[in-house]
């Protein structure tokens, strides 16, 4: 089975730019929380969050990543399960759909990861601990903020992982204060913990 820690030794290779590396971390953190919530293999579920982007640095644009990404898990002995994972979270580019629940929960814990990280390093203190669900849905209305992350497709695909996976009662604001939530409880691994 494949691993965190696999996984990060993976993106330590191919990523030098720490705020990529955060990123693939938080997504893991949102990923392994709700593995835990569905029942599922927590380990898994945060290798597959960690390693989804390992590749964009080398392959910056949607025409390679993550396809040409795939051959480097290929050759490094990755399971065929996350490989399809993976590509899974960039259907358009891969002709892979999304099919299971893990599935849809990497695309739906992707990019919302971003707009919570910005909201984070803009505070004072830099601390997610601090942060509440009300100063999360300012940043979210002013589409400037953090101008990076799509709203219209954090919607849809929260709405995609709600339906498979939640019996469609999985609302925005709750899948937003989960992955909130998730990165609290790991602030220090990720180093939002607060400045020096």
């Amino acid at each position: 089975m494949f691993t965190p820690e696999q996984a990060w030794d993976l993106v330590c290779e191919h990523v030098q730019d720490e705020g990529l590396r955060r990123h693939m971390q938080c997504v893991g953190v949102a990923m392994g929380h709700y593995a835990k919530q569905l029942g599922q293999d927590e380990r898994y579920w945060e290798a597959v969050g960690i390693v989804h982007d390992f590749d964009w640095e080398i392959h910056p644009n949607l025409n390679e990543h993550p396809g040409k990404g795939a051959d480097i898990l290929r050759e490094r002995g990755v399971d065929e399960d996350t490989i399809r994972t993976v590509l899974s979270h960039y259907t358009e580019g891969t002709g892979v759909e999304r099919e299971t629940p893990i599935d849809f929960a990497l695309l739906a814990c992707d990019e919302i990861t971003g707009l919570l990280v910005a909201a984070t390093l803009v505070r004072p203190s830099g601390d997610i601990r601090e942060m509440k669900i009300k100063s999360v849905k300012k940043k979210w209305k002013d589409r400037r903020f953090a101008g990076g992350v799509d709203r219209d497709h954090v919607e849809e695909v929260t709405a995609d992982f709600s339906n498979a996976c939640f019996d469609g009662n999985l609302e925005l604001w709750q899948h937003i204060e989960t992955v909130m939530v998730a990165m609290q409880e790991r602030a220090e691994d990720l180093q939002l913990a607060g400045r020096e």
